[in-house]
């Protein structure tokens, strides 16, 4: 899958990373259940999961509805596109691996689980379409005040700010790649804020961000 990143086209490797809870509207919503057993407390590392290469769409597609859920959810956050190899990175460098930014649309069958999100409600074809191109790392002054908007059939149904999270984006790739080398193409998703819009099928979501290559998609049920 290509992504337009500047000249010449940048090439995605169909990797996508989500961050579960690293907006603090997520944390707080889930109140005292970040503290019940088996965890008992919020996660003090970044808590990862894959969208794997079959959720990925280009922005303007269908998402099919699936059957067993008559609606969805689609959180809305900003992605990292890695443009050089990013491993043990500092805080000082850490956006020097950064090729540019996108915007995701991290959609799931609407689901109570935490921490540990199940592939059945994350991973179905089409649940991960992606900006049409994604933006050179430059033209962006600061990823961390970026507001980024929903809007479902033309109307806003939430607005989300880049500032309101756990880990910044030079702290979340420090701790990520303390574990884990990021390969160039890879995407890194920021976290999704608490209030993700649902929508159903017939319905429309367009997501906008100041500087980003606006984001949309549409939803049908499976005919």
């Amino acid at each position: 899958m290509n992504v337009r990143c500047g000249f010449p086209p940048f090439r995605l490797s169909g990797v996508v990373y989500g961050t579960l809870m690293n907006h603090r509207s997520a944390v707080a919503a889930l109140g005292e259940r970040a503290s019940a057993a088996p965890y008992k407390a919020p996660p003090k590392a970044p808590v990862l999961y894959i969208k794997p290469r079959n959720t990925l769409a280009e922005s303007g597609s269908e998402v099919l509805v699936p059957e067993d859920s008559p609606e969805l959810e689609v959180g809305a956050c900003l992605g990292l596109v890695i443009g050089r190899p990013a491993s043990h990175v500092s805080l000082e460098n850490a956006l020097d691996h950064v090729g540019g930014y996108l915007l995701v649309a991290d959609i799931s069958v609407p689901h109570d689980t935490f921490y540990r999100p199940s592939i059945r409600l994350k991973a179905r074809d089409g649940f991960c379409p992606l900006a049409p191109a994604a933006t050179p790392r430059a033209a962006i002054d600061n990823p961390n005040a970026l507001t980024i908007r929903t809007f479902v059939d033309g109307a806003l149904q939430q607005s989300a700010d880049t500032s309101d999270v756990v880990r910044s984006v030079e702290q979340l790739l420090v701790d990520v790649t303390e574990f884990m080398t990021l390969a160039p193409g890879d995407v890194l998703a920021t976290g999704v804020a608490a209030g993700a819009p649902r929508v159903r099928a017939g319905q429309s979501v367009r997501i906008e961000a100041a500087g980003l290559e606006t984001l949309s998609c549409s939803f049908v049920r499976r005919t």
